[in-house]
């Protein structure tokens, strides 16, 4: 593969890049407010009905409101993409990538005004909204490389008199279901590896986040995207979701989101309709509950700096967050209470100036779930930090620290979502990977050790998808950590992945005799 660096990260301290995302709000502002129609074949098109867009710092603040589509408008959107599909296909690789290529210059230039967007729209800090913004880039330059590198397909044996080929050739039509706690990277990454593969998409993003998924389709189009090959449809998961993934059109379906919903349409995509000749190929990413293992022989400092990034970044709300802290006796006690000092020291706010680390979560839903679950840890467990949240003006909530938990408690079991994270301590390092690994999920974890022998058992047996040593357990690099997990975090299709891209392909064999 053509060898490609990530995008980098914006220094904030720098003051031109201070006043170059002041000047992307700017941009954002005028914008506020607008509407956006559907976009199926090219064709914009309207709806009374509207899906509309709040910020959560802010939640008088009306950030967009997107057309809301219907079954009726969906099955058209299927059959725009099912015919566009015939003529894409045959679309060189070549010519394909060049889109991306395109499209990741339009987005790099515009990266301020997309990081501002993610701030109003999500609710993310400048930093946080910098390194999505720089993830999106990263998918479409390295998808980009890696169809190039897959264009002539694999090489396999041939015998004398005879020429085989192994080539991959592209699906269908992809329905991808894309989240709204990363809405730029992950809807960014999921679409254009399914359309450089030469596959058609119907793009549904989350109802929370949709503007910045119809800003990312107009990129598309400046880029040279044909027409049909990525169509904008955002509407009900009930409604269009259920559709969409029941339709015997559908040949894949990209999925992240939650594991309930996962596991639905898995059950759902299992099903053959009339007129259905394939088995639905289902891509699904679908959450975690994460565990940063901290042994006795480790740096603490590192161990509780790690612990506090990794599990209040952009407020909790990441399928890789740290929700549980795992500490070997010896040390529980230390790294405890510097976790406590400086969760204390974080300040919460809105993220539309870099004075805060802590932003909102994204929505009154998610504000009351994450309340809830506080309060079943005070029950469990003991607070050592935050506990309260205000939801006046924005959705804020404390980031939040329950020690003293059993590993069975639902702190340390059930994903929240949101700026907590629970404590528990272990008797050696050996029940402290048991811990764990005793929960439902496989995404991330992290531990922090400095003993060489212990790093290699966790290798071996911490069960997640992608571990990390000595370092936090979010901030996976697209080509560097390829990132997907285990069990009921999801298919471990491995975003940024050097096989990411033939997940979207089928392989075709052919023989001839000479």
């Amino acid at each position: 593969m053509i060898p490609y660096k990530h995008e980098a990260f914006t220094d904030f301290s720098k003051e031109e890049n201070k006043k170059a995302i002041q000047e992307g709000y700017k941009v954002v502002e005028s914008y506020l407010g607008e509407e956006y129609p559907l976009v199926i074949g090219g064709e914009r098109i309207t709806t009374e009905d509207k899906i509309v867009s709040y910020n959560p710092a802010n939640k008088s603040e009306v950030v967009g409101s997107t057309s809301k589509a219907t079954k009726e408008l969906a099955a058209k959107a299927m059959d725009v993409a099912d015919k566009t599909f015939n003529t894409w296909k045959k679309v060189k690789p070549e010519v394909r990538a060049d889109v991306l290529f395109k499209a990741a210059a339009i987005m790099r230039r515009r990266k301020f005004e997309f990081s501002a967007l993610l701030s109003k729209e999500a609710g993310k800090t400048w930093v946080e909204a910098d390194v999505e913004a720089a993830e999106a880039i990263d998918f479409l330059e390295y998808y980009g490389r890696q169809m190039l590198s897959l264009k002539n397909g694999q090489p396999v044996e041939s015998r004398p008199g005879e020429y085989n080929q192994y080539n991959y050739i592209p699906l269908g039509v992809a329905v991808v279901i894309s989240p709204w706690n990363f809405p730029f990277a992950i809807m960014a990454g999921t679409t254009v590896a399914a359309m450089v593969a030469g596959n058609t998409v119907l793009l549904k993003p989350a109802s929370t986040t949709p503007v910045v998924a119809y800003k990312f389709v107009e990129v598309l189009e400046q880029a040279g995207m044909p027409a049909g090959v990525v169509n904008f449809i955002p509407g009900s998961g009930a409604e269009v979701g259920d559709f969409l993934v029941d339709h015997p059109r559908t040949r894949l379906i990209s999925f992240t989101g939650s594991r309930d919903v996962g596991l639905r349409i898995f059950e759902r995509a299992s099903k053959l309709s009339e007129g259905q000749i394939w088995i639905k190929r289902v891509i699904a990413e679908m959450g975690g509950k994460d565990t940063i293992v901290v042994d006795k022989e480790a740096d603490l400092e590192l161990a509780a700096q790690s612990i506090v990034k990794s599990a209040f970044g952009f407020s909790g709300q990441k399928c890789s967050a740290c929700s549980r802290a795992v500490v070997v006796e010896d040390v529980y006690d230390q790294v405890l209470a510097r976790v406590e000092e400086l969760t204390k020291a974080l300040s919460v706010g809105k993220p539309d100036s870099d004075e805060h680390f802590v932003g909102p979560v994204i929505d009154g839903a998610a504000y009351k779930k994450i309340m809830e679950y506080i309060e079943i840890g005070k029950g469990e467990g003991r607070l050592v930090a935050g506990g309260n949240g205000d939801d006046s003006k924005g959705f804020f909530i404390e980031p939040t620290v329950i020690a003293d938990l059993d590993p069975k408690a639902r702190i340390m079991q059930e994903e929240i979502f949101g700026p907590v994270v629970g404590f528990a301590k272990a008797k050696d390092f050996d029940h402290a990977l048991e811990i764990a690994n005793n929960t439902e999920y496989g995404l991330t974890g992290a531990v922090i050790t400095n003993n060489r022998m212990n790093q290699e058992k966790a290798r071996e047996d911490f069960h997640v998808g992608n571990l990390y040593f000595n370092r936090g357990c979010t901030g996976a690099i697209v080509g560097y950590q390829p990132f997907g997990g285990f069990n009921m975090s999801g298919t471990d299709s491995k975003a940024g992945g050097p096989d990411y891209i033939q997940l979207h392909m089928q392989a075709k064999t052919t023989s001839e005799m000479l």
